[in-house]
């Protein structure tokens, strides 16, 4: 039976670092352990099975916890679970007890581990306002709460106060209706972040009829910040398009003009400080791909650069649809070049790897533009490839778009992209629908 002489006594080394101990120390000569609070082992600790059940009555009464090692012979030796040891601050002052997890709750007090989500209650408390607070008002409109257990503030680094829940980005997923024509752009399923950006617009000519415009544009992920890029794109083309339009600049012009304001709002952004540079600095300069269409009572202008695309979906599905852009691809230059086919072309894994794009280091700026006078009502799907993965040929895209698009593209917009998710998601994807003829503004609704 063991000697109930003082603890420390006992100790050939100190339980918590192993170091050596002379008979008398209160406290361990290299971490300063404090050897008065080791417990004393207790007088009935049951010995537990592998298989975690306790043996019967009386079996093994007064003895430790056996722990097995390697060439064990059976002999009991001492352990312990971490949490039979108080532990020490760096000043060798014992820390305060450890909570203990609420009734009921997914995380294991032994391993921390969280088997699942914890029960939500119906409604959190929230802590009285501070009478100090002079704005109340202002302040709690400017405090974003947390989306998971909508308690918490959201800090500036977009993680929860309370629970510390990251909170999805803005850009995740966006919805916008502009007059009669909408536009959605969502993260996907695959990719960290939305690297997407469009931008709508609906004015009038100088005559006033009616005129609609969007841009969509798509970072590129193999370069630094390709969402500031693609959002950069495409504020400047929009802007530059509906600051044109109504002067009375041809669409087709404006839409050039348009792409080269875009290509210069990107080149700004490889303008970085030195320091920003020497942590990527093999990383090559934002840039992105952009795709764009006006369309008046009479006219639809298309502009583009990289391999973003704009379709041309007839109301009349028995009229054919058409593809009214060419990519800057790897796959369309093969194409044009009647070494492949465009089946194989776009099953090769090169397929994707563009020859064009908006950024300081492309190697020309060639923005393409066309147009068009269709002779019936349709709508222009303005779209990434996150769509056009999963319909590339203009008939298949026919399919997916709903047969009222011209009079709900909200609603439209949003089953493209679903259609893109149900496929997968495994890209960014934005779709813009735009109802051919232009109508005036307020038309259109989801």
């Amino acid at each position: 039976m063991m000697s109930q002489m003082p603890q420390q006594a006992a100790l050939s080394n100190c339980p918590s670092c192993e170091w050596p101990l002379e008979s008398g120390d209160r406290f361990c000569g290299a971490c300063g352990y404090d050897l008065s609070v080791v417990p004393v082992p207790p007088d009935d600790h049951p010995t537990v099975a592998l298989n975690g059940s306790a043996p019967p009555a009386g079996d093994g009464a007064g003895a430790w916890p056996l722990a097995a090692g390697p060439g064990s012979s059976g002999a009991p030796v001492p352990a312990h679970l971490p949490t039979d040891l108080p532990g020490q601050d760096s000043g060798g002052s014992p820390l305060p007890p450890e909570p203990s997890p609420p009734t009921g709750s997914p995380v294991s007090a032994a391993s921390g581990v969280r088997f699942d989500r914890p029960p939500e209650p119906d409604e959190y408390p929230l802590q009285a306002p501070d009478p100090r607070v002079a704005d109340l008002a202002a302040s709690a409109e400017e405090a974003k709460m947390c989306v998971a257990c909508r308690a918490g503030r959201v800090d500036s680094d977009g993680y929860c106060e309370n629970c510390g829940h990251a909170q999805p980005r803005e850009r995740d997923h966006m919805e916008q209706e502009c007059g009669p024509l909408a536009a959605v752009s969502d993260r996907g399923l695959r990719h960290h972040r939305n690297e997407d950006a469009f931008g709508l617009g609906h004015t009038a000519l100088p005559d006033g009829s009616p005129v609609s415009l969007a841009v969509v544009c798509d970072g590129v992920s193999s370069a630094t910040r390709p969402d500031d890029a693609s959002l950069a794109a495409a504020r400047a083309a929009s802007e530059s398009l509906s600051a044109a339009l109504p002067r009375g600049t041809h669409p087709q012009q404006a839409m050039h003009d348009a792409i080269v304001a875009a290509s210069h709002a990107v080149n700004v952004l490889a303008a970085e400080p030195a320091t920003a540079r020497e942590h990527s600095p093999h990383q090559n300069a934002p840039a992105c791909t952009i795709v764009g269409a006006v369309v008046t009572a009479g006219l639809l202008v298309v502009g583009w650069v990289g391999d973003s695309r704009a379709y041309w979906i007839p109301v009349d599905r028995a009229s054919p649809p058409a593809r009214l852009t060419e990519d800057d691809s790897w796959a369309a230059q093969m194409v044009s070049a009647g070494l492949m086919s465009e089946a194989e072309a776009y099953a090769d894994e090169r397929a994707h790897a563009i020859t064009g794009w908006l950024g300081a280091d492309a190697y020309e700026l060639e923005p393409h533009t066309a147009s068009f006078k269709p002779d019936r009502p349709g709508v222009v799907v303005v779209c990434t490839d996150g769509l056009w993965n999963y319909a590339e040929a203009a008939g298949e895209l026919a399919e997916v778009v709903p047969l009222d698009a011209a009079v709900r593209p909200l609603h439209s917009a949003r089953v493209l992209v679903g259609h893109a998710l149900d496929g997968g998601g495994h890209d960014n994807v934005t779709v813009a629908v735009v109802p051919f003829p232009a109508v005036s503004q307020g038309a259109g609704s989801d």
